[in-house]
């Protein structure tokens, strides 16, 4: 059998590695790029308002010269955290299902199902939130738009997103760990606990930052459906506007420090995914012993 030499092999990847370093480095740039210009904008709101008063002053109204985001981080950190909490389970559910306990036919199918949600426009999502959602929550509490509904709406959007990637994270995990697990003694619900899902912490943890992304950052469909009112909510049913929704309610109008304040609103955004990114990242690389005792 023909093999290539070391030095042809390298000549030929060569050419591959340096177009995949350009693109690498292309992309580092852009957002190096994006990250500044968000950061240009925001320093004449922090040199002139200061960023204690973005956490002391009585409430937002910049038109009377108040800037307090609390509300907004409360409303988006609170969105996101109940989106990630209904969403994170069951998409690891779906992937261990489709993966170890469906039929071929039904795993495929839900696989394109899934797919086709991903798929789906956000406005779409906050059109059923509104017209579907909404309503029922009223009906237990009003007004009905709500960090609930907006919480509900959102794990929806995600849930695709963490689904499809749990399931391949799941799929890359050695079949020969999963037939050693149940050689030993394991059941098939202890195999999934003890050894595959510690076995694709890695690729469910990519999961969950794509997941947290989204859910920080999404707008329209969580404008529509959060009441956008500016408060620390005191329960689940009652309205709250999130940063992403501020900015898209009040850049079209607004001017000078009110406009450079929003762009502190975007830096907090990326604080929020940055801070996620590296508590998954800390978490995961956590070298714990598992419990490989059978049941």
């Amino acid at each position: 059998m023909y093999l290539r030499s070391p030095a042809r092999a390298s000549t030929v990847l060569s050419p591959m590695l340096i177009g995949a370093g350009a693109l690498a480095l292309l992309a580092s740039a852009l957002i190096a790029f994006i990250f500044f210009v968000v950061l240009g904008e925001a320093m004449a709101a922090l040199g002139e308002i200061g960023l204690w008063r973005f956490l002391t002053d009585a409430s937002w109204h910049p038109s009377s010269g108040e800037f307090n985001l609390l509300p907004m981080v409360a409303g988006t950190g609170l969105v996101a955290a109940g989106a990630m909490v209904l969403a994170m389970p069951l998409g690891l559910i779906a992937a261990v299902f489709v993966t170890f306990y469906a039929p071929s036919p039904v795993a495929t199918a839900y696989l394109r199902l899934i797919e086709l949600f991903a798929g789906i426009p956000s406005v779409l999502y906050g059109l059923w939130g509104l017209v579907v959602l909404v309503p029922i929550i009223a009906d237990l509490a009003a007004p009905g738009s709500s960090l609930l509904a907006a919480s509900l709406v959102l794990a929806l959007m995600v849930l695709p997103t963490i689904a499809l990637i749990a399931t391949m994270s799941v799929r890359s995990v050695p079949l020969e760990r999963i037939q050693a697990a149940r050689a030993l003694g394991f059941t098939k619900a202890s195999t999934m606990v003890k050894i595959v899902i510690p076995s694709a912490r890695k690729g469910l943890a990519v999961a969950a930052i794509l997941g947290a992304g989204r859910a920080v950052g999404e707008t329209m469909a969580v404008m529509m459906v959060a009441g956008n009112i500016v408060q620390v909510p005191e329960s689940i049913f009652e309205p709250v506007r999130t940063l992403s929704a501020n900015i898209a309610l009040e850049i079209a109008y607004a001017m000078d420090v009110h406009r450079s304040a929003l762009f502190v609103s975007a830096l907090v955004m990326i604080a929020f995914v940055v801070l996620a990114t590296a508590l998954l990242e800390f978490v995961t690389n956590k070298q714990a012993m598992p419990d490989v005792h059978p049941d």
